[in-house]
């Protein structure tokens, strides 16, 4: 096997680690709510990061793009097997729903994997952080910072410096 093949099975496999992120626009305009099965969702997205078993038996699908992109999806699939939403939860009006004393459990459902995750010793803090982008092209991360008991002490959004400072 030449180096030009060892180096394009690579980049091939990184793609596939990293999802695809460039490809999700395509992917969510070939899905239609009430009409696209779990099979076409699987098709288009691949195996979901986590499943989240709703109250009603309705799954919800967990696909992340987090660090290297600036998205995170939950897709729910109804009990009758087809998709009944698809989401993209990195955006303002869901930071505003985190609140002190979530756990981390409920942030995680909220919001997907985090990119990032930080702990602080000294302070007994950990800080989860999302990239995100706020339209038009602003790059965002949003950061939520729990304490030792797992519990959300406070949450904050702030643009992202590219750059030497």
């Amino acid at each position: 096997m030449n180096l030009v093949s060892r180096l394009l099975g690579v980049a091939v496999a990184v793609m596939g680690m990293l999802g695809l992120p460039g490809c999700d626009p395509q992917n969510i305009k070939e899905l239609e709510e009430g009409l696209s099965t779990e099979a076409d969702v699987r098709a288009r997205f691949g195996e979901p990061e986590r499943i989240w078993t709703e109250p009603d038996g309705s799954r919800t699908f967990e696909y992340n793009r987090q660090p290297a992109g600036s998205r995170n999806y939950m897709i729910t699939i109804g009990t009758d097997g087809r998709m009944s939403a698809l989401r993209q939860v990195l955006a303002p009006h869901n930071f505003e729903k985190i609140r002190p004393g979530m756990d981390e459990e409920q942030v995680r459902r909220m919001l997907g994997k985090p990119a990032k995750v930080t702990t602080y010793q000294l302070k007994q803090e950990t800080d989860w952080d999302w990239n995100y982008i706020d339209p038009p092209t602003r790059d965002m991360e949003f950061t939520v910072t729990f304490g030792p008991d797992g519990r959300v002490l406070r949450s904050a959004g702030r643009e992202k410096l590219h750059g030497g400072a």
